[in-house]
């Protein structure tokens, strides 16, 4: 891995766990003296990141990191819930009962926290849950593509957690993938999975509520 690299993916999980919000701007120079390096490899991973299209390059402005307008979020969280349908119908195919057993452990883990209250330990280990299932699709350019639109939608998968009782209907909601994928029935683990990413009726009336 290059140092651009390895900087892309320092700053793609300060995105993703909201430490750098949509439409901050990102500081070339305050980014090399953190991270001891030059100016150089910081530009690179920048033009990484905006390839994947996390952040915007605006010429002498810099980069900033790139802010989604509400229909062409609900849009992407469509394709999103597609995508990661598709994973849970593999996943109910091809699970093996050791990759099972990892994935009710996963859950076992977000219940848990779920009752603590943990908000940002709750979504880290919901994102665990949700990339077990990408690996038990056994499918490597499905998983590489779910992760690449996870990546974008990040921060505002973060912000649809924050939503009032939305713990709480994510267990529910887990629970049901888990059991179409142990029970091997793809059609279920598909519309299971797909209604749990998808914004729909009030869960899409109040993200859009609380989107400004």
């Amino acid at each position: 891995m290059t140092l651009a690299e390895s900087l892309r993916q320092r700053l793609e999980g300060a995105i993703a766990a909201g430490r750098l919000e949509p439409g901050s701007r990102l500081d070339e120079q305050e980014i090399a003296q953190r991270f001891g390096v030059s100016r150089t490899p910081v530009r690179e991973a920048f033009r990484l990141m905006a390839a994947n299209n996390l952040v915007e390059l605006r010429g002498r402005q810099g980069a900033t990191v790139r802010s989604i307008k509400a229909q062409a979020l609900i849009e992407m969280f469509q394709v999103m819930a597609e995508l990661e349908g598709l994973c849970a119908r593999l996943a109910a195919r091809r699970v093996s009962q050791a990759w099972g057993a990892e994935i009710g452990e996963i859950h076992q883990r977000l219940v848990a926290t779920g009752e603590t209250g943990d908000i940002d330990v709750f979504y880290d280990i919901n994102q665990e849950f949700h990339e077990a299932i990408y690996e038990a699709s056994r499918n490597a350019f499905l998983a590489d593509q779910t992760r690449k639109l996870r990546n974008q939608v990040a921060a505002y998968r973060r912000r649809v957690t924050r939503m009032p009782n939305r713990i709480a209907d994510t267990v529910r909601e887990h629970e049901a993938i888990m059991q179409a994928i142990l029970a091997h029935d793809p059609e279920r683990a598909h519309s299971a999975m797909r209604d749990h990413v998808n914004l729909l009726g009030d869960n899409l009336l109040d993200f859009l509520a609380a989107f400004e």
